[in-house]
């Protein structure tokens, strides 16, 4: 009798025990069902990559955002002093981020391009009400959906009147030039036979801050291997300019080009500019730079933007309706091997790099000398990967002459035993003024390379894109015309002793501004509404 109730006690026990068990499983399952169904709640409206907040308000809940996964949410915090920004989706200065009290990005209705059944009659497409409008209002700049929705995808995948693919059939030289991965060589020539093209640009005013440093740089003893002076390009911004500087620096041969007005500090307005503030600023600081410098042989035809923001489809709108040929604002990421500048007729051969950019992607007669990053990594055998930047003064691991020098030399050997596309070292001027050591490592470089090879080219925007239309070998590129133009220049400045006219503008209250120029002072300080300085608006 014990027995049998001390067996009844054990199975009581192993029922009790089994049932616990079964319980406990299904209040794990049930527990994992309302996490996976909390997390699918959480994710269903959610952009892949896109970082959001669980909690918004300021202090830590502005530094934590969660994203999710194919292996669920992953976490990360900004570091101290950081807050996230959710529209940018990076972290950033706490005082530069405006939108703690948000959990995640502006949701924006999709327009209904793609669908089982057609909603609307040939060359018309649905907004996102379902609404038909034609095919062409689509990322045109402007909402014709009642709901905005035409204008909430638009990017190089999805705009619906977007530039097609590279068609080498059709994109033929001289007037186009497109490869599928952007890396072929023009003309299909032998890389050996290629010169070596580097373009040196330097961005913003020039004045008395950095005419003595492109003195020493450009000072008539550093020769192309045809005999020429070695030639930069100069993408210049209005304020502080000194004109006669500008048109005495065209005289030597070098190429000016256009990097706005107002150089507008707040990054959004590029982003987002109009075709005519577009206009206004670049085509303004064309006439500016025409009047005031007196360049009347229809050279300035390049534009940069200020700080490299890309303008999507109106910048280049503005630059075919106002006859630029170039712009050289696109930077490609970091790429063996790099890329050669192409047409915006087809599809850019890269993505669209860089935070928050907006990058054109209809089909535009415009030529886009293209900003290939440059690899910082300080032995690129060995060292991990590392992002590349476009600027050398945005290379901030560079601390010495001697690593300048190794970065030129890694850079310069990348392109020259690949495909030769042009290398672009892109600076503004302080960074080699207030960095002597820097300077003098970029001058003994120049003068090694031009030295130890014969086949190296210091040329301009311009030249490159001469070349391009119209390969040359490297024998061959000697007596190459274009390259041979102001090939070697002496003579006087336009004037000694320019006019310093200190002037007014109504555009810029409560500031007088110097304008040096060789040409008679006008009554305004030129600005974009009154680019002349007359006064007529």
């Amino acid at each position: 009798m014990v027995k049998l109730l001390a067996l009844i006690g054990i199975l009581a026990l192993t029922v009790a025990a089994a049932t616990a068990e079964v319980r406990i499983k299904r209040q794990a399952e049930e527990t994992t069902k309302k996490e996976e169904s909390f997390e699918k709640e959480l994710c269903k409206d959610k952009d892949a990559g896109e970082w959001f907040r669980l909690v918004a308000g300021e202090g830590d809940n502005c530094r934590d955002v969660i994203q999710c996964t194919s292996s669920g949410l992953q976490a990360i915090r900004c570091p101290a002093g950081l807050y996230f920004d959710i529209e940018k989706q990076t972290c950033d200065w706490k005082d530069a981020v405006k939108n703690c009290k948000f959990k995640n990005k502006e949701r924006k209705v999709k327009p209904l391009l793609i669908t089982d059944e057609p909603l609307c009659q040939d060359g018309f497409l649905a907004c996102g009400d379902g609404n038909c409008i034609e095919r062409g209002l689509f990322c045109n700049g402007e909402k014709d959906c009642s709901d905005g929705s035409d204008e909430n995808s638009c990017d190089i995948e999805n705009d619906p009147n977007r530039a097609p693919p590279c068609d080498e059939s059709v994109c033929q030289l001289p007037d186009c030039f497109c490869s599928e991965d952007g890396t072929t060589i023009p003309g299909s020539l032998p890389a050996k036979d290629v010169p070596m093209m580097i373009t040196i640009t330097f961005d913003d005013a020039i004045n008395n801050n950095n005419i003595d440093l492109y003195k020493e740089i450009f000072n008539g003893k550093r020769k192309n291997p045809n005999g020429c002076d070695i030639k930069a390009t100069y993408f210049v911004s209005h304020k502080y300019t000194n004109y006669s500087a500008v048109q005495e620096t065209h005289r030597k041969g070098h190429e000016i080009a256009v990097h706005s007005i107002t150089h507008n500090d707040d990054e959004r307005f590029w982003s987002n500019a109009t075709v005519d503030d577009w206009a206004k600023e670049m085509a303004g600081m064309r006439i500016i730079i025409e009047k005031y410098a007196n360049i009347t042989d229809n050279s300035v035809v390049g534009v940069r933007a200020p700080y490299l923001r890309v303008g999507g489809n109106n910048q280049f709108t503005m630059m075919e309706e106002q006859a630029f040929l170039y712009d050289s604002t696109i930077t490609a990421p970091l790429s063996n091997p790099p890329l050669w500048p192409y047409t915006m007729y087809f599809r850019m051969p890269h993505r669209c790099h860089g935070n928050l950019q907006s990058c054109p992607t209809r089909s535009h007669a415009v030529w886009e000398m293209v900003m290939n990053e440059l690899d910082r990594r300080e032995d690129p055998t060995n060292d991990e990967y590392l992002p590349g930047c476009a600027m050398v003064d945005s290379c901030s691991n560079i601390l010495t002459g001697d690593q300048f020098y190794n970065f030129l030399n890694h850079n310069f050997d990348r392109h020259y035993d690949q495909n030769r596309a042009p290398l672009g070292l892109y600076f503004h001027a302080a960074w080699l003024k207030n960095n002597p050591e820097f300077l003098d490592a970029f001058l003994y470089w120049i003068d090694e390379v031009l030295a130890n090879h014969n086949d190296v080219y210091f040329v301009t925007m311009t030249q490159v894109i001469q070349w391009i239309q119209n390969p040359r070998t490297t024998n061959e590129v000697k007596n190459f015309e274009p390259w041979r133009e102001k090939c070697v220049v002496e003579g006087q400045p336009a004037c000694w002793v320019p006019h310093s006219c200190k002037l007014t503008s109504k555009e810029v209250p409560g500031e007088t501004i110097n304008l040096q120029t060789c040409v008679r002072c006008p009554n305004n300080y030129p600005w974009v509404n009154d680019p002349t300085g007359d006064g007529f608006f």
